[in-house]
């Protein structure tokens, strides 16, 4: 004969409700093993899991009833501790310390490991990012959850159709970008931004992402014009020197937003009167070929939300979110922050930090 499977069968709450009727109504327990499906065994089984004393409020007796509330709430409990056993434990340091990096610092639980790693901290507890996860779905730690989280789970890339528009592309737009820019495979190709406070005219930011590094460089500007995007070059190029600017910013790929619009102006330097760069503009509507940045403006809007003036924010401050978001461990670095790989670039084409 051929061999057959077992099968089994599990009571549910409305099994549990019609076992309840029945056992409580006198039925034989096989009786009601014969109604219900289950052998005799399962059924006694059960009947312990709710069993419980009835006292009859006329006679005084008690009497042993069964609940299937009691059992199916039993049941629930019991489901709650199969899986292995939590690997934190009583490990209240490393509780604590996960709790302390997300809520007052802003750390991804990815980034919280890496840090760990990075700098060699001890405790007793060793888990992956998966688990780590987990945990706080569970809800494991006490003062965690997933709200308190910048995002969660693997985020599904959008697949963006390129909007046409009535205008003509610039002469340099993305397309006529050495291919080198596009895979990353060099150093000194940025990406630029503007982020803005208020839907009023004032002060905004101007964001600058290094491709390969991931470097930010975050600058104070008094309005979203070219004139002052502008400005902000020829004070940086100031800083650094006009060669070292030309060897450190090769390119530039920004928006076609106002403030970006003097090509000319960002290209040619005032002290040389030479190409210092070369700017080139993203496809209409199309954020996603300067990711980079806008990823890093990502991590700015958690410490200056949409609707906040600019002018709120000392130009300190603005150093500690730069310094914050160039520490910050990345898995894409293997636990690296963008700052050590820049410093690393920059001592190999021998230009010292500014």
């Amino acid at each position: 004969m051929p061999r057959t499977e077992k099968t089994y069968r599990i009571f549910r709450k409305n099994t549990r409700d019609k076992l309840e009727a029945l056992y409580n109504a006198g039925v034989p327990v096989k009786k009601i093993a014969e109604e219900l499906g289950f052998t005799f065994q399962s059924i006694y089984r059960e009947l312990k899991r709710g069993f419980y004393m009835h006292l009859d409020g006329d006679t005084w007796k008690e009497t042993r009833k069964y609940s299937a509330d009691k059992a199916q709430l039993s049941a629930e409990l019991n489901a709650t501790a199969k899986g292995a056993p939590i690997k934190i434990g009583n490990d209240h340091r490393f509780a604590a310390f996960i709790e302390e990096m997300i809520l007052n610092h802003g750390y991804s639980p990815a980034a919280i490991l890496d840090y760990i790693e990075q700098n060699h901290l001890e405790f007793n507890t060793k888990i992956c990012r998966v688990t780590l996860y987990n945990y706080i779905d569970k809800g494991v730690f006490l003062h965690v959850t997933n709200k308190n989280l910048l995002r969660k789970g693997k985020r599904k890339k959008k697949h963006k159709k390129v909007k046409t528009v009535k205008q003509l592309p610039k002469e340099n737009n993305i397309e006529k970008r050495p291919k080198e820019v596009a895979a990353r495979t060099s150093f000194g190709h940025w990406e630029l931004d503007s982020v803005i406070g208020t839907s009023k005219k004032g002060e905004t930011l101007l964001t600058m992402t290094e491709r390969l590094t991931r470097m930010e460089l975050i600058f104070k500007s008094p309005d979203k014009t070219a004139a002052s995007t502008v400005t902000m070059l020829n004070r940086l190029e100031r800083r650094i020197g006009s060669t070292n600017f030309r060897r450190l910013f090769k390119t530039m790929t920004c928006d076609n937003g106002t403030e970006f619009s003097n090509t000319l102006g960002m290209e040619i330097s005032p002290y040389t009167r030479r190409r210092r760069t070369t700017v080139y503009y993203c496809h209409p509507y199309c954020s996603s070929e300067r990711g980079s940045n806008e990823n890093q403006n990502a991590f700015i809007r958690r410490f200056v939300p949409k609707g906040t003036p600019i002018r709120a924010y000392s130009t300190e401050r603005i150093q500690d979110i730069q310094d914050y978001i160039n520490a910050y461990p990345r898995r894409l670095f293997n636990g690296q922050n963008s700052l050590t790989l820049f410093q690393n670039e920059l001592q190999k084409i021998n230009i010292p930090f500014f």
